[in-house]
């Protein structure tokens, strides 16, 4: 159930070993830099839905999900040269970045207005992770439905959340705090949570 894994240096059978369940439609807690993330395939809806009843929430509230470079960003948004520039400054990192999404984003994952929210974390278990998928994951923080509280580490998400879950995977502390959330949208920067991260350069 739980699965230690080097956080600098991720082991590559334990990454396969992930990412087979992952492919199988599994649901799996995982380490970013920032929270403890819950976390399935992009492309299987029926995890997807899994995940929205676990964590209590509506799909009119999209999850945000986990690419591993700016390349696999422009797959999955749209992507302007402004925007480029500005995610390829602060990522990886503890930022959550809002686009246009793209036709290859599932209906599931899109807004009302089609955007996403997407996460390049400075993690490399996740990075690895979504490399070896070759797709990105779903990224939500772990958290207890009952209280919404974040569960901050491996043995609390499987005292909590433990029995709907495929795999925890161990990869030590992080650092606590929710990331930065960014609109980029027509290429007019807003800033919609000021969490990790530095944010000024947004702010007037």
């Amino acid at each position: 159930m739980i699965l230690e894994i080097n956080p600098r240096h991720p082991e590559p059978r334990k990454i396969q070993k992930i990412v087979e369940v992952l492919a199988n439609g599994g649901i799996i807690a995982y380490p970013t830099d920032t929270y403890y993330g819950i976390g399935c395939d992009l492309f299987n809806k029926a995890s997807i839905e899994r995940i929205y009843l676990m964590k209590r929430r509506s799909p009119q509230q999209p999850f945000s999900f986990i690419c591993n470079d700016l390349k696999n960003i422009s797959e999955y948004a749209q992507v302007t040269n402004y925007a480029y520039k500005t995610m390829k400054r602060l990522l990886p990192g503890p930022y959550t970045f809002v686009l246009e999404g793209s036709r290859l984003v599932p209906k599931i994952m899109l807004t009302k207005r089609q955007t996403v929210g997407i996460r390049v974390p400075d993690n490399p278990i996740c990075l690895a992770i979504v490399q070896e998928l070759g797709h990105p994951i779903i990224s939500t923080s772990a958290t207890n439905p009952e209280t919404n509280q974040i569960l901050a580490s491996p043995q609390e998400i499987k005292e909590i959340l433990g029995h709907t879950l495929d795999l925890i995977v161990d990869g030590g502390n992080v650092s606590g705090k929710p990331s930065s959330v960014i609109s980029l949208i027509d290429d007019s920067p807003e800033v919609l949570r000021v969490g990790n991260g530095d944010v000024s350069v947004f702010q007037v």
